[in-house]
């Protein structure tokens, strides 16, 4: 068998284990999880695990993050793109999240916090990819109400509300198990977007 043909699932073999691994993070948290949970839920040996992460579980958190970042992302652009009018967008947005966290039930929050708080200031590899996220997520934001005709200041510190409303209400909205918070968040978002044009 050839080197080709006994490496074709690798990647598949990595992308499971980082799947499984940014689910389970983002409904049990960083402390709640093991690599052998990681692994069991991946189909995947823990020797396959740490040939992927060989620096463990704090590596494979990482990684989780950057595919969390770049789920929300995606949906965060599609949810901007969706209407030209960045007030609908950011109330539809909200609403497809409250819809989203009570069809799993509740648990299935922000990939990222709950990832990233556990090992906060113990783990600076974590925090940084945390951080580049809500980078991320403000800068997509931002362009879109750059885009709508919001000046800056106003633009780039509404992109930063906007992001901490939405995790903030995610976050409450869990709790409560109630789609409320992010009802009123979308709203009350839409409202301080259409005073900013």
């Amino acid at each position: 068998m050839s080197t080709k043909t006994k490496n074709a699932g690798a990647p598949d073999t990595r992308a499971r284990i980082i799947r499984a691994a940014s689910a389970l993070m983002q409904r049990q948290g960083y402390d709640g999880t093991g690599i052998k949970q990681i692994a069991q839920q991946a189909q995947a040996t823990l020797g396959s695990v740490y040939h992927f992460f060989p620096g463990g579980k704090q590596e494979l958190a990482v990684a989780a993050i950057h595919h969390g970042d770049r789920e929300f992302a995606e949906e965060l652009s599609a949810a901007l793109d969706a209407d030209d009018d960045p007030a609908a967008a950011l109330t539809a947005l909200c609403q497809d999240l409250a819809a989203g966290l009570a069809a799993s039930d509740w648990p299935a929050g922000c990939p990222i916090t709950a990832t990233a708080l556990g090992p906060a200031g113990r783990a600076p590899d974590i925090q940084a990819a945390a951080a580049a996220a809500f980078a991320r997520w403000r800068a997509l934001v931002h362009t879109k109400l750059r885009t709508a005709g919001i000046p800056d200041p106003a633009a780039h510190d509404l992109a930063h509300l906007t992001i901490s409303t939405i995790e903030g209400a995610e976050l409450s909205a869990q709790v409560s198990q109630s789609t409320e918070p992010l009802e009123i968040a979308g709203r009350y978002l839409a409202q301080l977007v259409r005073a900013a044009r």
